[in-house]
């Protein structure tokens, strides 16, 4: 038994006075489990389906929302509208986190697919600015704005779910699944962008084409709402609170956001470190490297699209395999590894992506996806262990989505930016650098939660020969804690 899971348990015993019984540790319906992983892992894949489109389209929706700009700044500006989801991201967790903790999570993240679903459809609809003028744009962003809001209760509200319903010995495994899907959801919108390009003459996709991926979100939001509708709620939620939590989850909105930031700050910076480190990378991969390589390294957009895209499915390969890794040796040195790698491996990996030829280009992007898989796959096991169950949802709103917003989102903009003001290939590698650094430091203060049980929950199983094995252990751990006590 992992020594941070013989310390926790030992805590709780001693404050219950008593070894585990039968009642203490819940166990989780293998059927019940997989529908739970499985629909929101579809939620994700659909945001990021969403996310792969965009991030493809980008240069194609500066023509035609955008048309009297120049080049750069038609994709800059695209960029811009882009980041705008992410401004008001942090409003959709300060509203649909604490309603997560008091209505339950299973309601609100039907709310949140329904939405996003409308949001995505919507920018298929826009008519562009040579039809509407000025309002095409603003439509645009407004449309972006109802995608970032729900978005704001989506994510954090997937993690929590997932790892609420997770065996505490296979969370880690579990809960990439629900990074698992917003990969394949990013395959599967670049993976349509690149044929329609193939497929379309420029004048047709600036016609039309474009609209494609979009109106097909409609459809998908059904599929996901009508899977989440069927969901039970979390059994941690559904648990009795104990009188702690029991006043935690009468407060109002204003008063839960107050108690999280003053009771569990530490915490909460710890959570905002993890998340700089994984969107960085994350939107750095996925959001502006398909532009870098065409608006700055002068390469089609088929190959550009092509390159990426073999990225996405090596992380699909690899991120529940290191899931399931973080289950056995730990979040911390796969969160460390990770980092330092990055701050090593960042210039190497642009340097080769740079490179003339195919295989060069094609080992940078493996590189910079492995990286991205270390801390994609942890991610979602790793930051609700965090909080306590009472506040679980809304500190992950918090803490996710103002970091999302403040760093994630940016990079794409920042990042061209940057290359634009300076003239340096190189920036992109040098931002991760930096986010790599901070990253490293954040590391040093989380607590490891591999095989833990969740703050404000019962111990986690996946059968009864699990709950009987943890009743046992319970009780030799009791007793000697008892020894120890009466020796001193």
């Amino acid at each position: 038994m992992p020594r941070q899971v013989r310390e926790e348990l030992t805590r709780r015993l001693r404050r219950g006075r008593r070894a585990f019984r039968e009642e203490d540790v819940q166990v989780v319906e293998g059927p019940l489990l997989k529908r739970a992983v499985g629909a929101s892992a579809l939620g994700n894949c659909m945001e990021w389906f969403d996310f792969g489109v965009y991030s493809y389209l980008a240069a194609t929706l500066g023509k035609v929302f955008f048309p009297d700009a120049s080049p750069t700044a038609q994709v800059i500006s695209s960029f811009a509208t882009f980041a705008a989801a992410f401004v008001v991201r942090p409003l959709g967790g300060l509203v649909f986190g604490p309603l997560g903790d008091r209505v339950g999570r299973q309601k609100v993240l039907a709310t949140t697919m329904i939405l996003m679903a409308i949001g995505t459809f919507s920018i298929g609809l826009i008519p562009s600015y040579a039809s509407i003028g000025i309002a095409a744009p603003v439509l645009l962003l407004l449309a972006r704005m109802l995608q970032g809001f729900s978005t704001g209760g989506e994510y954090g509200g997937a993690t929590t779910f997932v790892a609420e319903y997770s065996p505490d010995r296979r969370r880690g495994f579990l809960s990439s699944w629900l990074d698992f899907g917003t990969f394949v959801g990013y395959a599967l919108g670049s993976a349509l962008v690149t044929v329609l390009n193939l497929a379309l003459t420029d004048g047709q996709m600036l016609d039309w084409g474009w609209r494609v991926p979009f109106l097909i979100a409609g459809p998908l939001g059904l599929i996901g709402l009508y899977m989440r509708l069927k969901l039970e709620e979390s059994p941690a939620f559904q648990q009795q609170l104990d009188e702690h939590e029991k006043s935690l989850a009468q407060e109002s909105a204003g008063s839960e956001f107050r108690t999280i930031v003053k009771d569990h700050w530490r915490p909460l910076l710890v959570c905002m470190g993890l998340v700089l480190l994984y969107n960085v990378t994350n939107y750095m991969v996925t959001g502006y490297l398909p532009t870098y390589q065409t608006e700055t390294l002068g390469r089609s957009s088929g190959f550009a699209d092509v390159l990426v895209l073999i990225g996405m499915v090596w992380i699909v390969l690899l991120i529940t395999f290191l899931g399931r890794l973080s289950d056995h040796v730990g979040r911390r040195p796969l969160y460390a590894c990770g980092a330092v790698a990055m701050i090593v491996l960042a210039v190497p990996s642009f340097l080769l992506l740079k490179a003339d030829g195919t295989w060069k280009p094609v080992i940078g992007v493996l590189l910079l996806a492995t990286l991205l898989a270390c801390f994609a796959a942890p991610s979602a096991a790793t930051l609700p262990a965090l909080f306590p169950t009472a506040v679980r949802y809304a500190a992950m709103g918090i803490g996710f989505n103002f970091a999302v917003a403040a760093f994630g989102g940016t990079t794409p903009l920042l990042t061209e930016a940057l290359v634009s003001a300076t003239g340096d290939a190189l920036m992109p590698a040098y931002y991760l650098m930096v986010a790599g650094a901070i990253g490293l430091v954040t590391v040093r203060f989380l607590p490891e939660s591999a095989q833990v049980p969740l703050r404000g929950s019962q111990p986690m199983v996946g059968s009864r020969r699990e709950q009987r094995e943890l009743i046992t252990t319970s009780q030799e751990l009791y007793t000697l804690s008892k020894e120890r006590s009466e020796a001193r």
